[in-house]
C-alpha cells in the first residue's frame, strides 16, 4: 500500500542556522491537472542552501522555509492533462519551476525552489509538468541531483551568452566545480584552488593547468603567463567581491566573466554581487538557467557519458540532514554533497 504521508524538513525562522531544522509529516498531495507527483530520491546541496539558513541570502521569506532546490526523483502519478510524463519516469526539476526559456523575470524568480518558493527536502512533492526534465540515462539519482544548479549554471555561464565557449578557449575555474562540463565542451581549463588534493581531482576531470592560490596569491598573473599574456576567454567567477578584481585582471579584452557566486568575502556589506546574480544583469549575472537550457545541457551530457559523470563527495541519509549541511559548511568536500532521501 502506498504511503499516505510525506516527511519534510523546514526552517522555522531564517537566519538561525541549519541546526534549527524541524521535521513534520504532511499528507502526500494529489497532482492537479497540470502537475506531476514525484518521489524524491536524492537532493544535492548548494552554497545558497547554507546561506539561506544563515540569513545571508535574503529570499524575502522569513518563516517555515522548506529548503533545497536540487533534486532527482521518480514520477509516481500525473494529472489528467499531463501527456509528457508517466509513472516510473526519472526526472529533475528546474531550479525556477516557471523559468522555461529566455532571461529570468520577477515572476520566474518567485518560483525558485528552496527559498522564494517551497523546496525539495521532502519525500514526495508535486511539480508543474513543464518544470521537469528527463535524467540522462547513464546517471543514477544521486548523480542526477547535482544537475539543476551546479551543472546548469556552468552550462549557462559558458554557453548561454553572446560569446559562447568555443573549443580551444581558455577557461579559468575558481574552485573545481564544473570542470568536467567545460572539458566536454572542448575548453582548456585552468583550475584554481587552495587545496592540492582538489587540484589533483580537477586534473583527473580534465583541467590542463593547476594553480594553488594559497601558494600563488597573484593567480591572475599566472593566468596571463599561461595564456601568453592575452588572458583567458572566460573566467567563471564564484567568489564575488573578494575575487572579482583578479578575475577581471586575468580575462582577455572582450572576454567573459560570468558571475555565479559570492563565496569569497571582502568584508563589505555591499550586496551588489547578489543583485547582479539574482537579476541576471548583463555583466553577465548568472541565475541558474531555463528548462530549455536544461534540456540542451542534458543532450551534451548524454553525448559525452564518459566525461560527464558528476563528482559526488559524500552521501548522507535523509535522517542526517544537519550533518550534510555541516559538511558543506566545512568546505572539506571535493565535489557535491548529496542527501539520499530514498533508496533506488
Amino acid at each position: 500500500m502506498a504511503p499516505q504521508t510525506s516527511k519534510e524538513y523546514y526552517l522555522p525562522e531564517q537566519g538561525k542556522g541549519y541546526n534549527d531544522f524541524q521535521t513534520r509529516e504532511v499528507p502526500i498531495p494529489k497532482p492537479k491537472a497540470d502537475e506531476v507527483l514525484v518521489k524524491v530520491h536524492a537532493v544535492s546541496l548548494q552554497y545558497r542552501d547554507l546561506a539561506i539558513t544563515k540569513g545571508t541570502w535574503d529570499v524575502g521569506v522569513r518563516e517555515n522555509i522548506i529548503p533545497c532546490s536540487d533534486m532527482a526523483g521518480e514520477v509516481i502519478s500525473v494529472g489528467v492533462d499531463v501527456k509528457d510524463w508517466k509513472a516510473g519516469d526519472r526526472v529533475c526539476s528546474n531550479f525556477s519551476t516557471d523559468h522555461l526559456a529566455g532571461p529570468p523575470t520577477p515572476e520566474t524568480v518567485a518560483t525558485s525552489l528552496g527559498g522564494e518558493s517551497d523546496g525539495v527536502l521532502v519525500q514526495y512533492r508535486t511539480f508543474p509538468a513543464h518544470s521537469l526534465v528527463k535524467i540522462p540515462s547513464h546517471l543514477n539519482y544521486v548523480q542526477a541531483s547535482t544537475l539543476p544548479c551546479a551543472a546548469l549554471t556552468a552550462y549557462n555561464a559558458l554557453l548561454g551568452g553572446v560569446n559562447p565557449l568555443r573549443a580551444g578557449d581558455y577557461v579559468v575555474v575558481l574552485g573545481t566545480g564544473g570542470v568536467s562540463m567545460q572539458s566536454a565542451s572542448g575548453a582548456v581549463v585552468i583550475a584554481t584552488s587552495s587545496s592540492d588534493e582538489k587540484l589533483q581531482i580537477a586534473e583527473k576531470l580534465g583541467a590542463k593547468h593547476l594553480i594553488n592560490y594559497k601558494k600563488t596569491p597573484d593567480w591572475d598573473e599566472e593566468v596571463l603567463k599561461i595564456t601568453g599574456g592575452r588572458g583567458a576567454e572566460h573566467v567563471v567567477e564564484v567568489g564575488g567581491a573578494g575575487t572579482l578584481p583578479k578575475s577581471l585582471a586575468s580575462v582577455r579584452h572582450g572576454g567573459n566573466v560570468p558571475l555565479i557566486g559570492f563565496i569569497a568575502s571582502n568584508d563589505s556589506k555591499d550586496d551588489t554581487i547578489l543583485t547582479i546574480i539574482t537579476k541576471a544583469i548583463d555583466v553577465r549575472g548568472i541565475y541558474i538557467g531555463s528548462v530549455t537550457q536544461f534540456k540542451e545541457m542534458n543532450r551534451l551530457i548524454e553525448a559525452n557519458p564518459d566525461k560527464t559523470v558528476p563528482l559526488v563527495d559524500k552521501v548522507f541519509p535523509y535522517e542526517d540532514v544537519i550533518s550534510a549541511y555541516a559538511h558543506l559548511e566545512s568546505q572539506k568536500h571535493v565535489g557535491k554533497v548529496v542527501i539520499e532521501v530514498a533508496k533506488a
